[in-house]
């Protein structure tokens, strides 16, 4: 898929929902913790002028190139750093900024990563087995696949995909691994299809869709980084600064809310997550799963 089809792909999730939690002010100094194709910064970046400022954080070299595109006239408002969000205190600094009037993290996986080719995101494709979204990093899901006990994978495949077939997947591909090396995308979803009964497939999803889910959140040790973002966001907010979350799944969402609930610096202004109305989803299936959480920093 060509640059600027991804980016005709791309829609930002929640985006009124999210900008709007956020209570973008004239002038205010926003932090997006994951830029991406630039859909919510540039809205941030409007609804700011003339002299807001945003802060964009996102460790994909290539989402970052196609983001300032995308984001236009308004780049002369932007501090783009290729960091992961986790790394909040090293990024801000570098963009010569102490504390944010709110901050923006959008944690599901982007039309980048989906659409383009030879990531290995996708099982639509035949490609090598990476997933990294940061190509600096060592560690690709080939290799996790090629190193990890069958007892690992089957916890990786359980606890970060929710996959209850973890067990009879782990012994499927340790057992094929000791014929030839599973270092293909395609190779991995016939091993995933052929070790569950068909009886047990799901009627909506792919069946591999939780396996790749878990292999990309491990590969990318994004429960992690979230974990640790959470942590360092009040030292970063501003009083009455807004954090607001979009996660994709149930172990995401509960790592946001237990967070925010016990973090005593902050206050949480919604008691249940936000969600994408009918419309929404209509023209963009992926943000079925997605929820909203807002939090704001004690005056």
């Amino acid at each position: 898929m060509t640059d600027s089809s991804l980016r005709k792909v791309h829609q930002p999730v929640l985006l009124e929902e999210a900008v709007g939690m956020l209570q973008v002010i004239p002038g205010g100094i926003y932090m997006d913790g994951t830029f991406g194709l630039g859909g919510h910064t540039k809205e941030i970046l409007k609804r700011s002028a003339p002299d807001g400022k945003v802060v964009a954080f996102d460790w994909d070299e290539e989402a970052i190139k196609l983001g300032l595109e995308n984001v236009g006239s308004c780049r002369d408002r932007l501090h783009v750093v290729q960091r992961n969000f986790k790394e909040i205190d090293h990024g801000l600094k570098e963009a010569g900024v102490q504390a944010v009037d709110g901050i923006l993290i959008d944690i599901g996986l982007s039309s980048l990563q989906l659409e383009a080719e030879g990531r290995g995101f996708s099982f639509n494709r035949n490609e090598p087995l990476d997933m990294r979204m940061d190509r600096r990093r060592s560690v690709t899901a080939a290799q996790i696949v090629a190193d990890s006990t069958e007892e690992e994978l089957a916890d990786i495949f359980y606890y970060y995909g929710d996959e209850k077939q973890a067990r009879r997947i782990a012994a499927k591909i340790v057992k094929e691994r000791k014929k030839r090396k599973i270092e293909m995308t395609g190779q991995l979803a016939q091993i995933v299809g052929a070790s569950i009964p068909r009886k047990f497939h799901p009627a909506k999803i792919h069946v591999a869709t939780k396996v790749f889910q878990a292999l990309r959140i491990a590969v990318n040790e994004e429960l992690a980084n979230l974990g640790e973002i959470l942590e360092k966001v009040p030292d970063h907010l501003k009083p009455k600064g807004r954090i607001c979350i979009i996660s994709f799944h149930s172990l995401e969402d509960r790592i946001v809310k237990r967070t925010l609930a016990r973090t005593q610096e902050l206050k949480v202004i919604t008691r249940k997550p936000i969600t994408p109305n009918d419309s929404e989803i209509r023209k963009n299936p992926r943000a079925r799963s997605s929820r909203l959480r807002v939090a704001e920093r004690a005056a």
